[in-house]
C-alpha cells in the first residue's frame, strides 16, 4: 500500500459523513454531522476546501440541488463518494484497523 492510498484524518470523517447523510449530504449538513459524531469544531471553509480537493481526486462527485419553487432558497451542491473514494475508505479504514488489532486501549490510557 502506498503513501498516496490512504486518506487524512479529515478526509476519512468527511467521506464517512458522506456517507451517513447521503442523499442529503451538502456542507453545511456535512459540518454538523462531523462536529456531532467527532465532537469537534469544524470551519466551513475546511469543509468545502476538503470536498474541492476530494473531487479533484476522483473521490466524490457533486452536483447542483435546485430548491423546488414552492421552497425558494438557493440551490445547494450535493456530494456522494465514488468507487475510488470507497476503496480509498476501505484502505484507510484497515489500515486504522491493522495498527489497533491486538492493542488494549484501556489498558494504556
Amino acid at each position: 500500500m502506498s503513501k498516496g492510498d490512504t486518506l487524512g484524518e479529515f478526509e476519512h470523517l468527511l467521506l464517512l459523513a458522506i456517507l451517513r447523510l447521503n442523499p442529503d449530504a451538502y456542507g453545511m449538513t456535512l459540518r454538523r454531522e462531523i462536529e456531532q459524531r467527532a465532537a469537534r469544531a469544524v470551519a466551513i471553509g475546511a469543509v468545502y476546501a476538503t470536498l474541492e480537493r476530494l473531487e479533484l481526486k476522483g473521490l466524490v462527485q457533486s452536483h447542483d440541488q435546485h430548491p423546488a419553487a414552492n421552497e425558494g432558497g438557493r440551490s445547494k451542491r450535493m456530494y456522494k463518494v465514488t468507487a475510488d473514494g470507497m476503496a480509498a475508505v476501505r484502505c484507510t479504514n484497515n489500515a486504522l484497523f491493522s495498527m489497533m488489532d491486538g492493542l488494549n486501549l484501556a489498558e494504556l490510557a
